[in-house]
C-alpha cells in the first residue's frame, strides 16, 4: 500500500512537470512566431509578408501558426491583450486616494522605456494602412471602456452620467493625436519626455471633468 502511494506521488509529480513543460514550450513557440512575424512586418511590410514567410522564419509549419493566432492581423496586435490586462490590473488595484487618471498617467510613463525602434516601425505601418488603423482603434476602444468604468467609479456615477464616457473618449482622441505627432521623434523616449507630453492631457481631462455638471438626481 505504501509503495502504491509513493508511485502515485511520483506519477502526479511527473504529470504536473510534463504539463509545465508543455505550457512553457507552447509559450516559447507563440513568442517565436510573434517575434519572427513582427520583424518581417517591419522589414518587408505587412502586406508583403505571408504566413509562409512567418512560418519559415519561426521554424514552424503554417498550420502551427493557426494553433496560436487566428490570422496575421492577430499577430500584429499580439501584445494588446497583455496591455489591456496590465492596465485593468493597475486600475482595479489603485490605492485609496489615487484616481483613474493619475493611474493611467503613471502607467503610460512607467512603460515609456519599453518602446523600441521595432515598435515605432510597426506603429508607422499601422498608421499608413486605414484598415489596420481601424482595427487598432477597435482594440483601443476596449481600453476606453476600462477607463470609463474606472472614472465612473471615482465619481460614484450612475448609468445616466455621461462624464466618464466623455472623459475616456477625450483621452483616446488626445492620445491618438499625440501618437501621430510622436512618430516624428526618434525612440526610445525617456520617462521625462513622455510625462511632459502626457501630463497636460491628463490635466486637461481633469479640468473637463470638473467643468461638466453631474446629472440631476432622479426622484425616488
Amino acid at each position: 500500500m505504501q509503495i502504491y502511494y509513493v508511485c502515485r506521488k511520483v506519477l502526479d509529480w511527473r504529470t504536473v512537470n510534463e504539463a509545465g513543460l508543455r505550457e512553457r514550450k507552447k509559450r516559447q513557440t507563440r513568442e517565436a512566431i510573434a517575434r519572427a512575424a513582427l520583424e518581417l512586418f517591419a522589414e518587408r511590410g505587412y502586406d508583403e509578408t505571408t504566413l509562409a514567410d512567418i512560418a519559415a522564419a519561426a521554424g514552424v509549419s503554417t498550420r502551427t501558426i493557426f494553433a496560436y493566432f487566428p490570422g496575421k492581423e492577430d499577430i500584429l496586435f499580439c501584445d494588446f491583450q497583455a496591455l489591456r490586462d496590465t492596465l485593468a490590473g493597475a486600475l482595479s488595484e489603485r490605492p485609496a486616494g489615487k484616481d483613474a487618471l493619475g493611474t493611467l498617467r503613471d502607467f503610460i510613463v512607467s512603460t515609456a522605456a519599453a518602446k523600441t525602434e521595432l515598435d515605432s516601425k510597426l506603429a508607422r505601418i499601422v498608421a499608413s494602412d486605414e484598415t489596420l488603423s481601424s482595427h487598432k482603434r477597435a482594440r483601443l476602444s476596449q481600453l476606453q471602456e476600462l477607463l470609463a468604468a474606472a472614472i465612473a467609479d471615482d465619481l460614484g456615477s450612475g448609468p445616466d452620467d455621461l462624464r466618464p464616457q466623455v472623459a475616456a473618449a477625450s483621452l483616446a482622441a488626445a492620445f491618438e493625436v499625440l501618437e501621430r505627432h510622436d512618430r516624428a521623434l526618434p525612440p526610445p523616449h525617456t520617462a521625462e519626455e513622455v510625462a511632459a507630453a502626457v501630463d497636460p492631457i491628463i490635466a486637461f481631462v481633469h479640468a473637463g471633468l470638473q467643468a461638466l455638471p453631474a446629472p440631476p438626481r432622479r426622484p425616488a
